[in-house]
């Protein structure tokens, strides 16, 4: 059977097989193959249907035959691996049914299609986005002077002023090297170095600074009050800008102004967003940082119950639960406020000296912790002291004074083993600075170290012996008293040599701020070596104030000696 299957397989494909008789018992299968054809090799897809002459009988015709081997390749379906992503929490254990299951493998079998139909998707979205509408150009300028757009613009651009202002030392060495690089630099201003500059061309330009204040609650905060600018008549008279230190920019953090020239300004201590200024026209203003307003959101009225001459002096004092501001204008009026009502003063005292002089004061100052007993100074050169409350408010004592207007004073701030709050100093016009004490009318020295105009004084807040001064030439000097009493421990001048006409220590006593008639605020970095105390400060201080004491003493006689002589 298998033969005539082989034998209608090969007539199939053209070729007539000739098969002999064999003398063989075995059964031999024979292919005859014509000459004037193609010879081939017939064979069945199935090698056990196909039976081959014998090689003696091919070879006789002229062919050797062989065993084909056939080779199975088997290629396994690609697998698809697929993963389970799970958050690292506790697993849900709500059972699932078997549909549900089901559905959950066919989805994880067959991914490809549903990705392609979030694309799809997402393509449609494209499509269907309509484009946005064009603004007229009245709905813009209502947009852009819209009080949300206007927040959001201030606060957006005040964020990346300071991101544009930074400046970081990426290739800085901390093992030192940059270090002994600038070893020599750094010595050289080891004293005091110019920290920033702060000045705008608009606001502050042609404009002269006339208080520094440092905010309590965020020491990198500094308000500068400005007078009037002559060459802009259409600007506000009076400016109020406050700087930050912590950022590299150049622009005022915030910008504030009002009507009348700013002749004093302070943080309100117990208010961090509040700003109280006070005028040339004798209002007293409250500026709020949280407000979108540049003008004031609080004012005093003019009239006769609150001050109408020039208020050179404000002052916060008091605790958190028991504060008042503190305000004296030229006329020698002192009114206490409540900054939650500025419509009127909730007490005022005429301060006149011997019932008949009004004093004009200029200048103000509190002593350490105290909150009843202050210093004033006039325009005549007097210093007097007074108290707010009991049976001998206002003017208490005078004192001999100088020969000028006073234009600083400062109570001794830095608190110690010691106490030395009965000490505070004084600036004037006639070129020099004494040192007092409440307990006598005389000064205690006098430091004529200056050639010109002395415009502001501060006692460190951090060292007993030290203190600040700044004069119409544009010099700054630290006066370590301690070191020495003759020359200033530390002096720099200003580029330009504007006067200094205000001077601030920060805080923490390493740093110091001043203000000139150019509308500058410069700050300065003090040295370690100059502005840390010592542990024996103190008491240094003390055998200081002794020899002081007794240098004034040994004048005295000399002058009586020469008197009588």
């Amino acid at each position: 059977k298998k033969r005539r299957e082989a034998e209608a397989l090969l007539q199939s494909m053209g070729i007539t097989p000739d098969i002999p008789n064999s003398k063989d018992t075995h059964m031999h299968t024979h292919t005859h193959v014509h000459t004037h054809t193609l010879t081939t090799l017939p064979w069945d897809p199935d090698p056990s249907t196909l039976q081959l002459y014998s090689d003696s009988e091919l070879l006789g015709r002229g062919f050797r035959l062989g065993m084909a081997k056939v080779t199975q390749v088997d290629f396994p379906p690609k697998e698809m691996v697929s993963y389970s992503k799970e958050t690292q929490t506790p697993a849900d254990t709500q059972t699932h049914t078997q549909e549900e299951e089901e559905e959950e493998e066919e989805e994880m079998d067959d991914p490809k299609p549903a990705e392609d139909s979030q694309e799809e998707k997402a393509d449609e979205e494209k499509q269907e986005e309509v484009p946005p509408k064009e603004l007229t150009e009245e709905e813009k300028m209502h947009l852009l002077n819209s009080e949300e757009f206007m927040a959001f613009f201030d606060r957006g651009s005040r964020i990346v002023e300071r991101v544009l202002s930074e400046r970081v030392d990426v290739c800085f060495d901390y093992s030192g090297r940059d270090l002994e690089d600038k070893e020599g630099e750094m010595q050289a201003g080891a004293k005091m170095s110019l920290s920033r500059v702060f000045s705008d061309e608009r606001w502050s330009k042609n404009r002269v600074v006339t208080c520094l204040d440092w905010s309590p609650q965020y020491p990198e905060l500094l308000v500068a009050s400005y007078n009037n600018n002559e060459d802009a008549p259409h600007e506000p008279d009076g400016v109020a800008l406050v700087w930050n230190m912590k950022y590299k920019k150049t622009t005022p953090e915030y910008t504030f102004h009002c009507q009348s020239a700013v002749m004093s300004a302070a943080f309100a201590r117990f208010h961090p967003n509040l700003i109280v200024g006070g005028t040339y026209s004798g209002q007293i203003v409250l500026w709020d940082n949280r407000s979108n307003k540049r003008t004031s959101v609080q004012r005093t009225p003019l009239s006769a119950s609150a001050h109408t001459h020039p208020v050179y002096c404000v002052n916060m004092v008091g605790t958190q639960n028991a504060h008042n501001l503190i305000s004296i204008s030229t006329d020698g009026k002192m009114c206490s406020w409540n900054l939650d009502m500025l419509s009127q003063p909730q007490d005022s005292l005429e301060l006149v000296f011997k019932q008949s002089k009004a004093v004009s004061v200029t200048s103000m100052a509190f002593p350490l912790g105290d909150v009843n007993n202050f210093v004033v100074g006039s325009e005549d050169g007097s210093v007097y002291t007074a108290c707010r409350h009991g049976s001998k408010a206002g003017i208490s004592d005078v004192f001999e004074g100088h020969h000028g207007p006073v234009t600083g004073l400062s109570c001794h701030s830095a608190g110690g083993p010691v106490d030395f709050s009965h000490l505070f100093i004084s600036a004037s016009f006639d070129w020099t600075v004494k040192l007092w004490t409440t307990k006598s009318t005389r000064p205690l020295y006098l430091f004529e170290d200056s050639c010109d105009y002395v415009y502001d004084v501060m006692w460190s807040p951090i060292h007993p012996a030290l203190f600040a001064c700044v004069d119409g030439s544009g010099r700054l000097d630290l006066w370590n008293l301690n070191n020495d009493t003759e020359v200033p421990s530390a002096s720099v001048v200003v580029d330009g040599s504007p006067a200094l006409n205000r001077v601030r220590w920060a805080h923490s006593g390493r740093e110091i701020a001043t203000g000139d008639s150019d509308g500058q605020v410069l700050v300065y970095d003090v040295g370690e070596q100059i502005c840390v105390p010592k542990a024996d400060e103190w008491t240094h201080f003390v055998r200081t104030l002794v020899e002081i004491n007794e240098n004034r003493d040994e004048g005295d006689e000399l002058a009586a000696q020469r008197l009588l002589a």
